[in-house]
């Protein structure tokens, strides 16, 4: 596996996979072809069906064109899908008379991730973990004595605590900025923020409710924050960017934490994202929702749970059930935006997390059906998922919804 580097990215939303990768991708072909007096970009599948809603055209647009010198023309091709990945583009260099000067086709995979094909993961570091399963992770710690987050410690560099710092202070304020900010986000759905009004109505429960409705405000202030645009950390996707900072800005200000413990946390958390990332997809395009929802739901689960004092077989347990009780879930964005159902899902899948980890603590941690084991269900379900149910607008909720856009 990689760093937690390449899991834990701070960047723009809506979506790290439609916007995140493909703008990396052309910022990348950019500087490849300099002398290209414009550019022709041919987006494939999910990118092409969602691509509009996912701001995909603005991105690789801003990443070409030299600030408006250079012509940007886009060619949407929905009902292809190429081989090796729904989320495939190709990018074509052009000299003044518009013959062709290099072709490149690349692939967004998930996370801001670019791949060329099988085994490629461009502009990313070596693998640096040894272990590729939680199986074996939990082994190490059962044979060390030591936690998840020592073993992430053991095989990152020694800037990575730095680095987490700077993940857990962009996770910070992107719940504070969306609890600040109110008004409709982008978009022809036009729909209100939330985050602010939930968090002032948290005030008026009483104290046995306030920690859902804490939670609750503290996603939807980050996933709308997302999908306006804004500065989010892919954890393990901008698209459910809003549930492990969530539950991590909740139980600091609940519980006084220290940033060390925080930190340890988040480490633990990425890597079970990482796994998954590793062995299955986090592309909601792949395998649907459970990709990315369902993946910070057991990212949040296991963090969470490490913080109460879980044992490693009782954070597994609960990250198991976070991803378990995701199965199956579609990705089916009502016009192709990040917003109906994304934003919602975040919401619940923070304080599904807390179930998670409350389950978990009341049992020894020892059950039948391993975190493994669910990922490994998780990739045959998504990829058994017919393509209209997978960031394609074709099927579920966004079904018959294309003419809002």
């Amino acid at each position: 596996m990689k760093s937690l580097r390449e899991l834990y990215k701070i960047g723009r939303g809506p979506s790290s996979s439609h916007t995140m990768g493909p703008a990396k991708a052309a910022t990348m072909f950019a500087d490849r072809h300099p002398e290209a007096a414009s550019f022709e970009v041919t987006l494939y599948g999910s990118l092409a069906a969602t691509g509009k809603g996912h701001l995909t055209d603005i991105a690789v647009t801003d990443a070409l064109s030299d600030e408006g010198r250079k012509k940007v023309d886009i060619v949407w091709k929905p009902e292809i899908f190429l081989p090796f990945h729904p989320n495939g583009m190709k990018f074509t260099a052009k000299d003044t008379d518009g013959s062709p000067t290099g072709e490149w086709t690349v692939y967004s995979t998930g996370g801001g991730t670019i791949s060329e094909g099988p085994g490629s993961a461009i502009g990313e570091g070596p693998d640096i973990y040894d272990l590729n399963s939680i199986g074996e992770i939990m082994q190490w710690c059962k044979d060390t004595g030591r936690n998840y987050w020592e073993y992430a410690q053991q095989c990152e560099d020694e800037d990575f605590w730095d680095y987490m710092k700077t993940v857990w202070q962009a996770m910070k304020a992107s719940v504070e900025r969306g609890l600040d900010t109110e008004g409709a986000l982008p978009g022809p759905l036009c729909l209100s923020r939330k985050a602010a009004t939930y968090h002032i109505k948290v005030s008026g429960y009483k104290t046995s409710l306030q920690t859902r409705g804490m939670v609750f405000s503290y996603a939807l202030a980050v996933s709308e924050e997302n999908a306006s645009g804004g500065v989010v950390v892919t954890a393990p996707t901008c698209g459910s960017s809003g549930v492990l900072p969530a539950v991590l800005y909740h139980i600091s200000k609940g519980h006084n934490f220290s940033e060390t413990k925080i930190l340890h946390a988040l480490a633990t958390g990425g890597l079970f994202g990482n796994v998954v990332k590793q062995n299955a997809s986090i592309s909601g395009a792949e395998v649907g929702c459970q990709g990315e929802v369902g993946v910070a739901c057991a990212m949040a689960s296991a963090a969470v749970c490490q913080l109460f004092g879980g044992t490693p077989r009782q954070v597994e347990y609960a990250a198991e059930m976070g991803l378990e009780h995701h199965l199956g879930m579609t990705c089916d964005p009502v016009c192709g935006l990040v917003q109906i159902p994304c934003i919602e899902r975040n919401a619940f899948a923070a304080a599904r997390a807390l179930d998670a980890n409350l389950y978990a603590s009341f049992s020894d941690g020892y059950h039948r059906v391993s975190f493994d084991e669910v990922v490994q269900v998780m990739k045959e379900t998504g990829h058994d998922l017919p393509s209209l149910y997978k960031e394609t607008g074709e099927g579920g909720l966004a079904k018959g919804r294309k003419d809002i856009q």
